[in-house]
């Protein structure tokens, strides 16, 4: 788990003058520790399980603190609920397991670089995009 990161999604809470419970600061670990995309029952879970008396409520309402503050990103796959990650992680863009629900991130060069030569071609630059892949085996 990340110190570092629970502490700088305490400091986003505090800053949206939210106050730090002991509930809220046990979720906040679970969120700096998931290394997936937990959606909000899944946070729940983890921080029942940790130990934190938090309700289904307070981790919504602290996940879109979070959101606000700009420190955690909601992702909405289609036919999912919303699942969160972390805001400053290096760009990377995701596939969706339709079958088990699962999500990969990946990074590729040769996309990100097709995608900008589309853009240039119609008189544009990229500014932000985001990639989502909905895929089965084989």
């Amino acid at each position: 788990m990340s110190e570092g990161r629970a502490k700088e999604l305490e400091d986003a809470l505090r800053g949206a003058g939210v106050r730090l419970t002991r509930q809220r600061a046990a979720l906040l670990r679970v969120i700096a520790a998931a290394e997936d995309h937990p959606d909000a029952a899944e946070l729940h879970a983890r921080a029942v399980t940790a130990g934190a008396g938090v309700s289904l409520a307070t981790v919504y309402r602290t996940l879109t603190t979070l959101q606000a503050q700009g420190v955690i990103e909601k992702l909405e796959f289609q036919g999912e609920p919303a699942r969160w990650e972390a805001a400053d992680a290096p760009h990377h863009d995701h596939m969706i397991d339709v079958d088990s629900g699962e999500v990969m991130e990946f990074h590729s060069e040769r996309i990100e670089k097709l995608q900008a030569e589309i853009a240039a071609e119609l008189g544009y630059e990229i500014v932000h995009h985001r990639l989502e892949l909905y895929v089965r085996r084989r």
